[in-house]
């Protein structure tokens, strides 16, 4: 499908709207979300996502023709001496510089290119800093007329991987998945700004801000540290600076800044730091997709193809098929990838080189400011790939120990694994994406916990996915969940089940690859995704006003400190067990609703037994027995929570339960 990038766009959004279709520029100064918007609290509604009286009005997007009023900045706002690739593009965005002359007298510093957009108020420099020293230079741009601007920026020296920094994500790591503004309120002073698009917070309404910072993350540290956690994946942090619904991070409208409602870069930095002292890694989650539409590089359009766009509002369709399937329509295709994920998202064109080396020299400016483990690829299927294995090339060129892993929220195996380095699905194409978060074995769980064993069904399933890890380069590289923000409570899944829910995570521990939990799930949090904010609650005891908190023993109920102390167990255990870490798996056909899997290496071998049936069962797991393959040497093994020891030809297991044995 033709993407006409020439005329405006128009939409409806919670209130019917007018649409020029003759507007040339936009208007900002008539654009209603110009005015702050205070979260209204005069009328009640938990499910309100948009504040009472505010009308939403898109006019267009197309660069400006003339003079404007600009707070000038550049992009990276600092960059370093001694990176693998030498050069880098520098973003000024400043009123009316489009044709100026780019002078800079910095010894090593060579001009490779300067690319003047349609935008007058924008310049690209290239610049080679390959025989560069550390310091500050200076840019000037001089004006036909004479005049001068003049902009200093800091050549630094880099960091890289000194001190303990980007250790990367494997497999002996916990990750433990955070929603930042529903967690911990550590720092009620920057709950709000007069100078942000939305103001106030609202606990009572699932798409305000409720006020959760970085301060409260660090506050909780010794929290996640006792339960086995040794990595925070934290929902975006970047500045959201919408009128509404954008406290989950998903709506960039600032790269280079934390959100200062959040704590801001200083924040993000001492966090980073702080989580490091305590052996916890810090992944960050990033969204090449799209953006929010009051980021200034959308309201100040630098070209007409920066961003996809149409005469009507269109989404994506969300057929991930379409970017493999030779059968394939091409506009299938180029709905999939350029139609917009949500209507306050513009979705972002990296098939502009300008932009696509914004986006890829942001993400390097991330780790080489804070020394961060890892990042998180949000909506990964949408980007254009050609430029998401350039980024994948990128990243692991300059930072090799970088942990990397996206979402690839598909059906089917061959899917998920075709966006995999390294696999012989889509040769030559190479993504150079190592890991994915594994929903095939989140559907194939959650199946087995909740269905009973047919010829395909339940914990066959899981059987079955396992069996295909042949597709990937390296299926122990994926992270696999029982959920995260966008899913129903695993507990709300598994009907409230507190064995199915042991069960479950009991799998998470033991099966390749790496383990990541939401947060709240440890407590038994329950809810369905109807809608998805549900699933977002507030940490009770994070936030100033509660009565009562659940990030201590005496503060949770007992149900809780059972589920709690499940998880502690299997956590902590998991870190000193290399065979659960990178040992080898062997599994077994399931009969009758019992799955039996074993992880192994030379220092230790650990049977895993999964009762998915609704009646208690006894197996015999001895040398005589069809497992003989990994017990034939062994006579008893140690049960890895209630540390008993039993006989392998006699493991009782109650209905949906199941049980971890260290073989001696």
């Amino acid at each position: 499908m033709k993407v006409n990038h020439f005329i405006p766009i128009c939409f409806l959004l919670n209130a019917m709207i007018s649409c020029d279709t003759t507007k040339k520029t936009v208007d900002l100064a008539k654009n209603p979300l110009q005015k702050p918007i205070v979260a209204s609290k005069d009328t009640f509604d938990p499910e309100q996502r948009v504040p009472f009286g505010a009308v939403r009005r898109y006019a267009g997007r197309i660069p400006a023709t003339g003079a404007a009023a600009i707070t000038p900045r550049i992009d990276p706002p600092n960059w370093w001496i001694g990176m693998k690739e030498p050069s880098v593009e520098l973003t000024i965005h400043d009123t009316d510089i489009h044709q100026s002359e780019v002078i800079i007298n910095y010894p090593g510093v060579k001009i490779n290119k300067i690319y003047r957009p349609e935008n007058p108020n924008y310049l690209f420099l290239d610049l080679n800093l390959a025989a560069a020293k550390v310091g500050e230079m200076t840019i000037l741009l001089k004006k036909t007329n004479g005049n001068l601007k003049k902009y200093p920026y800091m050549l630094m020296p880099r960091k890289g991987t000194t001190g303990n920094r980007i250790r990367g994500i494997n497999t002996s790591d916990f990750v433990y998945l955070i929603m930042p503004d529903r967690f911990s309120d550590g720092d009620t002073t920057n709950n709000s700004f007069n100078d942000m698009e939305q103001r106030g917070i609202d606990r009572k309404k699932m798409y305000f801000r409720h006020g959760g910072d970085l301060q409260g993350v660090i506050n909780h540290l010794d929290y996640l540290k006792e339960l086995g956690v040794t990595a925070i994946w934290l929902n975006p942090i970047n500045e959201n600076d919408e009128p509404y619904e954008s406290y989950h991070g998903y709506a960039f409208t600032d790269h280079y800044r934390t959100d200062k409602r959040l704590g801001g870069n200083a924040k993000f930095m001492e966090l980073v730091d702080k989580a490091r002292a305590k052996d916890i890694k810090i992944v960050m989650d990033l969204v090449h997709n799209h953006c929010g539409d009051r980021h200034y590089f959308i309201k100040d359009l630098p070209e007409k193809d920066w961003i996809h766009q149409y005469d009507t509002m269109t989404r994506t369709n969300y057929r991930d098929q379409t970017i493999f399937d030779p059968y394939a329509s091409k506009a299938d295709q180029n709905r999939m990838l350029n139609g917009w994920f949500d209507n306050h998202m513009p979705d972002l064109n990296q098939k502009n080189p300008h932009l696509a080396n914004y986006l890829i020299q942001n993400n390097l400016w991330w780790v080489e400011l804070s020394g961060l483990d890892g990042y998180r690829l949000d909506t990964y299927l949408y980007n254009d790939p050609d430029f998401m294995a350039e980024w994948g090339r990128r990243m692991q060129a300059e930072y090799p120990t970088l942990g990397i892993f996206a979402e690839t929220w598909v059906t089917g195996t061959a899917n998920q694994a075709q966006t995999t380095q390294n696999n012989f699905l889509r040769k030559p194409y190479n993504s150079n994406l190592p890991a994915v978060t594994d929903f095939q074995n989140y559907y194939a769980i959650t199946e087995a916990l909740t269905r009973q064993q047919g010829w395909q069904e339940g914990i066959m399933r899981m059987y079955q996915t396992l069996s295909n890890d042949f597709l990937y380069e390296n299926a122990y590289r994926n992270v696999n969940f029982l959920g995260n923000h966008d899913l129903a409570r695993i507990y709300s899944v598994v009907g409230e089940d507190v064995d199915k829910f042991k069960s479950g995570v009991a799998w998470l521990m033991t099966c390749r690859g790496i383990p990541q939990f939401y947060y709240g799930d440890e407590l038994l949090f329950k809810g369905f995704t109807n809608p998805d904010g549900k699933v977002r609650q507030d940490m009770l005891g994070g936030f100033q006003g509660d009565t009562a908190t659940v990030f201590t023993e005496k503060g949770r109920t007992a149900l809780q400190n059972e589920s709690f102390n499940y998880v502690k167990k299997l956590a902590n255990w998991r870190k000193t067990n290399t065979a659960v870490q990178n040992g080898k798996l062997m599994q077994f056909i399931p009969e009758n609703g019992v799955y039996v899997y074993f992880r192994y290496d030379t220092a230790s071998t650990v049977m895993i037994v999964m009762n998915t049936s609704d009646k208690k069962v006894v197996i015999n797991a001895d040398k005589e027995s069809r497992f003989a393959e990994r017990t034939e040497l062994f006579t008893q093994g140690k049960n890895v929570v209630n540390e008993q020891v039993i006989d392998l030809k006699n493991i009782e297991l109650n209905k949906n339960s199941a049980v971890i044995l260290e073989l001696k």
